[in-house]
């Protein structure tokens, strides 16, 4: 861990809880799949495959989802400049940057590792924020390759991902081709379902409680990285609002990474979605953003209201 980006206790004990419980539901799902459709073979191969897909090729996938591609210094000589002196400061090895050419305000780390960590920008965001700005998102973005939580939520996210592919897989090769059993069929089927649709709950339930203090963690460690919280709170309080102006359409592609994202892409009215984000309020971060700005002896974030 470096010597500026602190280690937080609380964010590796959640961690963990979270990927031992993960751990053992999901073994409890592949098990009682096999019960059910008497194919180990299939359902372990498939669960392995793309588990292991996923935590080695998480940083390419992302990058082509979001249109993201690597960018040298002689393009972007700005923000390379800002990712070389937060990452020696911070002691940590300079990820990949890319950028993204989206007008969407956004930012994002992936990558299975600190030495294979990835740090994309979209075109958006470089246009609407000012330098202290940005470097306050990534910082922010740093914090999370630092905490290694990026894995942690790349494998954990997937997770869900799996229990889809399985029971589509079994529905296809094992319920559709058993003609001869109907009864038998569908209750298999039945039974099926109802395992995947509660393994989906639960381990939706536990990625989102770890993702929503993953993000306290990265502001609090990206506010004491720079000694600037009044400049990552001006630059949250920016982005949201802007984002909050883009066509709902726009948003969604990106919103299937909202997980990775500094800020999630909500439409101007999420409703019901906030109980279930992947971030915590824009209000929570802000106040946290302003405690941190006083214990520093800095002027109150602007956007705070203080």
């Amino acid at each position: 861990m470096s010597n500026r980006i602190r280690s937080d206790r609380r964010l590796t004990v959640r961690m963990t809880v979270t990927l031992f419980l993960l751990g053992l539901l999901y073994v409890a799902f592949v098990a009682a799949l096999i019960v059910l459709l008497k194919s180990w073979v299939l359902v372990v191969v498939v669960a392995a495959g793309f588990l292991v897909a996923q935590y080695w090729f998480s940083d390419r996938v992302a990058l082509f989802a979001m249109r993201g591609r690597v960018v040298e210094r002689e393009e972007y000589p700005q923000l390379h400049g800002v990712i070389d002196r937060l990452c020696a400061v911070a002691d940590l090895p300079k990820p990949v940057v890319a950028v993204s050419d989206m007008d969407m305000p956004n930012a994002f780390a992936t990558g299975r590792n600190a030495d294979h960590a990835v740090v994309c920008v979209t075109t958006g965001l470089l246009r609407r924020l000012e330098p202290e700005e940005l470097e306050g998102v990534l910082a922010h973005e740093l914090s999370h390759v630092a905490h290694k939580d990026v894995a942690v939520i790349t494998v954990a996210s997937f997770l869900g991902v799996i229990a889809g592919l399985i029971v589509r897989f079994a529905f296809y090769s094992q319920v559709l081709g058993g003609g001869r059993r109907d009864q038998n069929t569908a209750v298999v089927f039945a039974a099926v379902m109802g395992v995947s649709a509660a393994v989906y709950t639960i381990s939706f339930l536990l990625i989102r409680a770890l993702s929503r203090y993953r993000e306290l963690a990265a502001d609090r460690s990206a506010a004491l990285l720079t000694g600037r919280p009044s400049a990552l709170a001006s630059a949250l309080t920016k982005v949201s609002g802007d984002i909050a102006r883009i066509p709902s359409k726009d948003l969604r592609t990106a919103q299937a990474f909202n997980a990775f994202y500094f800020t999630p892409a909500l439409g101007k009215e999420p409703g019901l979605v906030r109980y279930f984000s992947t971030h915590p309020s824009l209000e929570q971060r802000i106040d946290q953003l302003g405690r941190i700005s006083a214990e520093l002896g800095e002027a109150a974030a602007p956007g705070s209201g203080k």
